[in-house]
C-alpha cells in the first residue's frame, strides 16, 4: 500500500462501534457533497475517480484507494459521474496506544482483499453487528500496518444479493430483479434469505433501508430529502410513513433524536 497524504491518531485497541456499513453511490445528477459525520469516523474504499477534500486539504481518489476521515471533519466530494463506494461509519475508543492512520491510501494489490472484508461486514452487519465490527477493524489494522484481512467463503448467489440491494439502495428494486442479478430464482432467493436472516427478502430490504436513513438521519447533516432518496424512497410522504412504521417516529424527530440507535 502506498500512503499519498498525511495521517489522523486513532485508537485501535478495541474493536469499533459500527453505526452502519454500505455500498454508497453517489455523482447521480449531483456533482458536489459537503456533509459532517460529528460524532463517526468515515472509511471509504473507492471505485471511482474524484476530488475528495476534508477540512480543506484537497485529495485525489481513485479506485482502490481508500480514505479515512476522523468526527467532525467538513468533507466535500467532487464527483465525476456515477460513483461507487464501499463505507463504514463507526465510532473508535480514546484510550490505549495511538496510531497514526493514513487519510488517504492507495491500496495496490491489496485492494480486493479489503473490498471483501467490507462487503462481508456488510452481510453480517444487520443481524451479526459484532462480527461486522470485527471485518471493520481488520481492515483499519490492514491499513494501519499493512496486513491483508483474509477472505471467507459465503453463498455466492446471496453476496450477489445482498451486493445488488446495497448499490442499487437508491432506484425501485423487487425481488425478481434482485433474483436476476444473483442469478437464482425468486424461491431459491426468498430460501436464501429465510436461511441467514430469517425474514423474506422484500422485508430485508424495507428494513435494510431504513437502517441506513436512521443512520444518515442521526449521525449525518445530509437534508431529509436527500436521506429519502438514498433509501430509495424519493416521496418524502412515503417516508415519512415508512420511518414513523419501521423507526416510530417522523425523519425529523428520529434527526432530533441523534444517537439514540437502538
Amino acid at each position: 500500500m502506498v500512503e499519498t497524504s498525511a495521517r489522523h491518531i486513532a485508537h485501535l485497541d478495541s474493536p469499533p462501534r459500527v453505526a452502519q456499513v454500505g455500498v454508497g453511490v453517489h455523482g447521480l445528477g449531483i456533482e458536489r457533497e459537503v456533509f459532517q459525520l460529528p460524532e463517526l469516523w468515515q472509511l471509504h474504499l473507492y471505485r471511482y475517480s474524484a476530488e475528495l477534500i476534508v477540512d480543506g486539504v484537497a485529495h485525489e481518489v481513485r479506485p482502490g484507494c481508500a480514505s479515512l476521515v476522523p468526527p467532525g471533519a467538513v468533507v466535500e466530494f467532487r464527483y465525476r459521474g456515477r460513483s461507487e463506494h464501499l463505507y463504514a461509519h463507526f465510532e473508535l475508543g480514546t484510550t490505549g496506544t495511538p496510531h497514526r492512520v493514513p487519510a488517504v491510501l492507495d491500496c495496490g494489490a491489496e485492494a480486493p482483499h479489503l473490498s471483501d472484508a467490507l462487503l462481508r461486514a456488510v452481510a453480517w452487519h444487520s443481524m451479526t453487528p459484532l462480527r461486522a465490527a470485527a471485518e471493520v477493524w481488520t481492515v483499519l489494522w490492514a491499513l494501519a500496518a499493512g496486513e491483508v484481512p483474509q477472505a471467507e467463503e459465503r453463498h455466492p448467489a446471496l453476496a450477489a444479493a445482498l451486493a445488488h440491494i446495497e448499490v442499487n439502495m437508491a432506484s425501485p428494486l423487487t425481488v425478481p430483479t434482485i433474483a436476476r442479478a444473483a442469478g437464482v430464482s425468486h424461491n431459491q432467493l426468498t430460501r436464501l434469505f429465510r436461511v441467514a436472516f430469517a425474514e423474506t427478502v422484500v422485508a430485508y430490504l424495507r428494513r435494510r433501508r431504513l437502517q441506513v436513513a436512521a443512520h444518515l438521519l442521526r449521525n449525518s447533516t445530509l437534508a431529509i430529502p436527500a436521506v429519502a432518496s438514498q433509501v430509495g424512497i424519493p416521496d418524502l410522504q412515503a417516508f415519512n410513513k415508512a420511518c414513523r412504521r419501521e423507526l416510530g417516529a417522523s425523519p425529523r424527530t428520529v434527526r432530533a433524536g441523534r444517537n439514540d440507535e437502538h
